[in-house]
């Protein structure tokens, strides 16, 4: 059984990665609009990453017994100023994400939840990959600033991205 501050944490979190899922899907648009095709596939395969995290917690939520609660989720911005701002808004994202996990670790040790803790584990070292990835895009952007051969070569890199 879950510990009902536990159960509804996670179930928080659901949100937290169904609007991570929102955000990159907003962005995706914002960057297809401005034919950055690469930028945009980024997005995209970055919102359904998001969407199987969410799937994480709520099969973990089921498994342990607990009751799923699917809250409405918050509207994304929907424009940015320019490639990078999309960017270091998405940095900023992940770091709040990683705020999250954090927390959600201390409670389960408080708590005394191993399984969540276990589980949680996973997250911790992917909010790891998921700073480094987008700082990597974040760095260069700002290395080129406005060239637009600097960032047709960010779009080109980033059109590479498989499905994860």
């Amino acid at each position: 059984m879950l510990n009902p501050k536990m159960e509804m944490e996670l179930n928080k979190q659901i949100n937290e990665e169904l609007y991570s899922a929102y955000l990159y899907q907003s962005m995706a648009a914002y960057f297809a609009a401005s034919n950055l095709k690469g930028f945009a596939k980024w997005m995209d395969v970055q919102a359904s990453e998001e969407v199987k995290h969410a799937r994480k917690f709520y099969d973990f939520i089921i498994d342990r017994m607990g009751k799923v609660v699917l809250e409405a989720i918050e509207k994304p911005p929907v424009e940015w100023d320019s490639p990078l701002a999309a960017m270091e808004a998405a940095f900023k994202h992940e770091q709040h994400v990683t705020g999250r996990i954090h927390f959600l670790v201390d409670l389960a040790r408080e708590v005394k939840d191993k399984s969540a803790e276990v589980m949680l584990d996973w997250f911790v070292m992917e909010q790891v990959e998921e700073e480094a990835s987008v700082d990597e895009y974040v760095q260069m952007l700002k290395m080129f600033g406005d060239k637009p051969q600097g960032i047709m070569m960010v779009n080109h890199e980033m059109g590479e991205r498989g499905e994860d």
